[in-house]
């Protein structure tokens, strides 16, 4: 891969760490939040849930408009309501209010991720194309282990707006950023032709270090049905259909952990910055078991590999409901919790990427995580629900830990091989 490669990719990690940070804060905030306006557990559940609900709607429609506009003005858009949504978060006086401006960030969210999967797999070349897409996700726990370090700084301080602050203030900087760096996709340019289309990918080809075109090749006979029917049709509707069981619910059981993490925490009788402290473990967990998935992806069959983490996340998000007094051992449990529940997510991001040529790409990658989101907006709020109703800790982690081993069964049902994506310029 050339430098202009490695350069996408690496501000496609970068956007992903921004989207850690961004659906983390209001995590961050939870505790400062259930404190200043008196809500209980089920009420900060469907909080925690919100932008979820909108990260979901995102994926689905943004992912849409990635396929049919472009990859590069998709992710300006996402910007730009990630931005809006961060920064009215910080002025919010009322739960309504939050959960309003919380659905608007959560679609930029939900946007941002169909588009950078997408741009990633098509910037990188066939041999690195899953070790690429899989580092991408793992920027997803470096954001918040990075503005999890600030966030505990932020609550040591000042109260829980200035979380929200600093998360409007670098989405911002990101979106002029993304703005004079990131190119188009070649593959949708190939694609789609819209106007300038070969001067564009002839710039790119040239910094990527590749004899440039004459014109633009001649594109195979096909016909031209909207994306979404594409993937349900029968070359695509078995590994559609199993991809968003499994990513449905393996999200319940990852975001179970994520947002839950600072309350249960604080309500065992640590302070908010403490609590912070352990979601950045976990986060820290998921960021190593990311790394090393994508390494031993390039020698193991991706599939198989992910059967094995995702049996291992249900394990340790059972462990995670034992009773630990010590913030130390609770830390370190977090983090083993987090090498497997996000090694399995990443592992998906993977997988779906292989399984869609580049013109349903995004569209792909939108309906199975958008769909798929509905777990994770359900996570916290059913787990409130058992909460309320008197459940231990221990039995809600063993009923939410087990949509790891549902993820599992579903992986294992895909018999065959995904399909691979064609390879085109970028390879």
């Amino acid at each position: 891969m050339s430098r202009y490669q490695v350069m996408v990719v690496g501000l496609c990690i970068l956007l992903n760490a921004l989207d850690g940070f961004d659906v983390l804060a209001i995590s961050f905030a939870s505790p400062g939040i259930a404190a200043e306006w008196g809500i209980n557990r089920a009420a900060l559940g469907v909080v925690l849930a919100m932008e979820l609900v909108g990260m979901a709607v995102g994926s689905i429609t943004l992912g849409g408009l990635a396929d049919r506009y472009g990859r590069r003005p998709t992710i300006l858009l996402c910007l730009v309501l990630m931005t809006a949504g961060m920064y009215a978060a910080s002025l919010s006086s009322s739960v309504t209010e939050l959960l309003i401006v919380r659905f608007f960030t959560g679609l930029g969210i939900g946007g941002m991720l169909a588009s950078t999967n997408a741009m990633t797999a098509e910037f990188s070349n066939a041999r690195y194309r899953n070790l690429a897409v899989i580092l991408m996700a793992a920027g997803y726990p470096m954001g918040a282990i990075a503005g999890g370090a600030v966030a505990n700084y932020l609550l040591a301080t000042q109260d829980w707006r200035a979380v929200f602050s600093f998360g409007a203030i670098w989405t911002g900087a990101f979106l002029v950023l993304v703005w004079f760096t990131l190119p188009e996709s070649i593959d949708y340019l190939l694609g789609r032709r819209p106007a300038k289309a070969l001067e564009r990918v002839n710039r790119s080809l040239q910094r990527m270090g590749h004899q440039t075109l004459s014109a633009l090749p001649t594109l195979a006979t096909q016909t031209r049905e909207v994306s979404y029917k594409v993937l349900f049709s029968s070359r695509f509707r078995l590994v559609t259909v199993l991809l968003i069981i499994a990513y449905f619910a393996h999200i319940m059981t990852f975001y179970y952990i994520l947002k839950w993490i600072p309350k249960l925490v604080v309500d065992m009788g640590y302070e908010p910055a403490a609590a912070g402290g352990v979601l950045v473990w976990a986060n820290v967990g998921g960021a190593v078991g990311a790394l090393l998935l994508g390494l031993i992806s390039t020698r193991v069959q991706l599939g198989r590999l992910l059967v094995v983490v995702l049996v291992m996340a249900f394990v340790m998000v059972t462990a995670f409901g034992l009773d630990y007094r010590d913030l130390t051992q609770l830390s370190m449990v977090s983090a083993a919790t987090g090498f497997f529940t996000n090694a399995g997510v990443v592992g998906f991001y993977a997988l779906i990427s292989n399984a869609y040529p580049a013109d349903v790409r995004a569209s792909g990658t939108g309906v199975v995580i958008g769909i798929g989101r509905g777990g994770a907006a359900l996570g916290p709020v059913v787990a409130g629900f058992l909460f309320i109703q008197g459940f231990e800790l221990f039995w809600v982690s063993v009923v939410m830990g087990s949509g790891a081993l549902v993820a599992a069964v579903a992986v294992l049902c895909m018999r065959q091989p995904v399909p691979q994506a064609t390879t085109q310029a970028a390879s």
